[in-house]
């Protein structure tokens, strides 16, 4: 008898550590008994009976995956091909082991679904243009999908949208044509300023035409400082001053025959 009791106790050793097990702090561990849940162990040292228990392991940290590349139509029949990132964690690890079988595997699938119906129901400009917006509407709608499991989806970004060559071409003339529309607005808008500005300098010179002597000499001595060939053909500013005279005689005239 005492022989028997003496060969149990190394086995009653063995089995109470082989029960042991450690989870690091970013782990949780399921813990089934003949196949019925028992709870959550962990983090750090526990004890499971061994043959009897049995656990799987389950990561909470914070979780990146990539959607593969998927084609999908949008709003206006454009063919895009969409490659979706997700960032997700495991907040009831219980429910992640029970309610389905690759948690992973399964918020992929639902990413994929999502992300065909949120881009149906946008144009190729929302698209392109709108895709943080586009990524928060899909990050609710697989939120809401996988709350069932444990699974929380913190983050969905567009990370590349690709589409055919020939709208390529398109957007790039419709492009083109904006930014030479942008040009010629631009252009006409210099010209009609510098003409208001050409008024308002004919203006002062006929008030006093010394003013067009002083400006041609200025004219005279930019082209000199240029160091180029230039033939200028001059009107003395006796002209000037002749023609003011005519029209302030003009003036006149007609003032003394308007009181007569």
């Amino acid at each position: 008898m005492s022989a028997i009791f003496i060969l149990l106790i190394p086995v009653a050793i063995i089995f109470i550590i082989a029960g042991f097990r450690i989870a690091t702090q970013y782990q949780r561990a399921v813990v089934f008994r003949l196949g019925k849940l028992q709870g959550i162990r962990g983090p750090g040292l526990y004890w499971i009976i061994p043959a009897i228990e049995w656990q799987q392991t389950v990561d909470i940290r914070t979780i990146t995956t990539s959607v593969d590349q998927q084609e999908t139509i949008t709003k206006d029949n454009v063919p895009v091909k969409v490659t979706v990132v997700i960032w997700y964690s495991i907040t009831d690890p219980i429910k992640s082991v029970v309610e389905v079988v690759d948690v992973g595997g399964a918020v992929v699938q639902v990413a994929l679904t999502s992300m065909r119906n949120v881009i149906g129901r946008h144009t190729l400009d929302d698209v392109l243009k709108e895709q943080e917006r586009l990524g928060t509407d899909m990050r609710k709608v697989i939120d809401g999908a996988t709350e069932p499991w444990g699974v929380k989806v913190t983050r969905v970004e567009m990370r590349n949208v690709e589409i055919p060559e020939s709208m390529q071409r398109a957007m790039a003339q419709e492009a083109e044509a904006l930014r030479e529309k942008r040009a010629r607005i631009i252009k006409a808008e210099a010209e009609l300023e510098a003409a208001v500005k050409l008024r308002e300098a004919a203006g002062l010179i006929m008030e006093n035409p010394a003013g067009l002597e002083l400006r041609r000499m200025q004219m005279i001595t930019e082209v000199g400082a240029e160091q180029n060939t230039t033939t200028i053909i001059m009107m003395p500013s006796e002209f000037v001053s002749m023609a003011k005279g005519i029209a302030d005689w003009t003036e006149n005239f007609n003032a003394r025959s308007s009181r007569a």
